[in-house]
């Protein structure tokens, strides 16, 4: 059927996070308020001079949410390909499933950041740049999505989206464009992002917005007192969207992007894009502020996104509109962030339910607590990509 009010169809939802391989794992993990971040050695940072003003590095335990290892260890050497083509295939199977007959062209988005990290690592630390050509075009950023358009005989366009943070956002709007153009029939939309090395995650945490050395709920507080910044994620999640879908999950109504063209990490203060991108996603979609019911908000816990956030809360939309960030529990998963977040939205609406972290200390008045029930209600899903990336895109229940 065609999906409603002219929108493009989430059918298929697929996801490797720190809970674990399948999108099961991820609710179950939500649901239950329980944080993916768990002590890993090798990750406690020590940020301290050392008198070359590179600080040093502990080989002391730090929470991160890691992807654990699995997959199929024939879709490639490392855990990078393997969670994104998992993610892809647990999305079409699950469209399948729910009714989605594929179209003559289907393209791929792969919204990517950071590509194979480790692989990259190996090869320059431990296989001094000496590999079989097989092996080292694994580590080009084509060869997965080769690989995935080859498993399945998709002949459409296939290419990667970067927008830092933002770049699930970006790729599912690039989605609707190729859509709304007549490009492709459906698309396959992938988010990967397998980042965390403790070289990595160290120079975050040296910018002073992520926390390794407590647990997540304590550290990671968006919209709340006392929060110090974000716990660092990994995960690959999967969409398929189409207009001739069986049974949605949620459909994309529509959306925007803006750059602050103001600061390599900092958000413009005077907010002027990202108020832009919010106000601009609604005109775009075609409804009003009054529409919606829940802002799924970028919310790292860092002080000046959820102050920006909160900030445009209160200035458009109606007090009743529920603000939340699932990045306590599941992590700040990078390049693959705003997929993650998607992903909840898309398989919260059907369930019944948003998952929203605890609460655990003075709050803004929006926010959400726990397991609330949702509505019919629209989301508005934002995220503020590092340096200057501002998206937002508009969902809706299925009709």
């Amino acid at each position: 059927m065609l999906s409603p009010r002219g929108g493009i169809g989430i059918c298929g939802v697929g996801a490797v996070t720190g809970y674990g391989w399948g999108r099961q794992a991820l609710w179950e993990g939500l649901r239950t308020a329980k944080p993916a971040a768990v002590l890993t050695p090798g990750y406690g940072c020590d940020t301290g001079d050392t008198g070359d003003g590179r600080g040093t590095s502990r080989a002391e335990e730090g929470w991160v949410a890691r992807v654990p290892e699995g997959g199929d260890p024939s879709d490639g050497r490392g855990r990078f390909a393997r969670a994104m083509r998992a993610a892809a295939r647990e999305a079409i199977e699950d469209a399948h499933r729910r009714g989605w007959n594929e179209g003559r062209t289907v393209g791929l988005l792969h919204a990517v950041v950071l590509g194979e990290v480790e692989l990259w690592r190996d090869f320059y630390l431990r296989e001094h740049g000496d590999l079989r050509a097989r092996d080292y075009l694994a580590l080009m950023p084509s060869t997965p999505m080769s690989t995935l358009m080859q498993e399945y005989g998709f002949h459409g366009p296939a290419m990667n989206v970067s927008a830092m943070c933002a770049s699930g956002n970006a790729a599912l709007l690039t989605a609707k464009l190729w859509l709304d153009a007549g490009v492709v029939d459906d698309v396959v939309l992938v988010a990967t992002d397998l980042s965390l090395t403790p070289e990595n995650v160290r120079h975050f945490v040296r910018l002073g917005v992520t926390v390794v050395d407590t647990d997540p709920l304590d550290g990671c507080r968006p919209f709340q007192e006392g929060s110090r910044g974000f716990v660092m994620g990994e995960a690959a999640v999967g969409f398929v969207l189409s207009r001739r879908s069986g049974t949605p999950y949620t459909t994309l109504l529509g959306g925007a992007m803006s750059h602050d063209a103001h600061h390599a990490t900092s958000i413009d203060p005077e907010l002027t894009q990202v108020r832009r991108s919010f106000r601009e996603a609604l005109d775009n979609a075609g409804v009003r502020a009054d529409a919606v019911g829940y802002l799924n908000a970028h919310g790292p816990g860092t002080r000046q996104c959820d102050t920006a956030e909160a900030a445009i809360a209160d200035e458009l939309f109606p007090d009743d509109v529920g603000l939340y960030s699932v990045k306590p529990l599941v992590g700040h998963c990078q390049g693959a962030a705003a997929a993650v977040e998607i992903a909840v939205t898309a398989l919260g609406y059907e369930r019944g339910q948003v998952p929203a972290p605890p609460q655990v200390a003075r709050a803004h008045p929006r926010l959400l607590h726990g397991l609330v029930d949702v509505d019919d209600r629209l989301t508005v899903k934002s995220s503020l990509g590092m340096g200057g990336h501002n998206s937002v895109v508009v969902l809706a229940p299925p009709a």
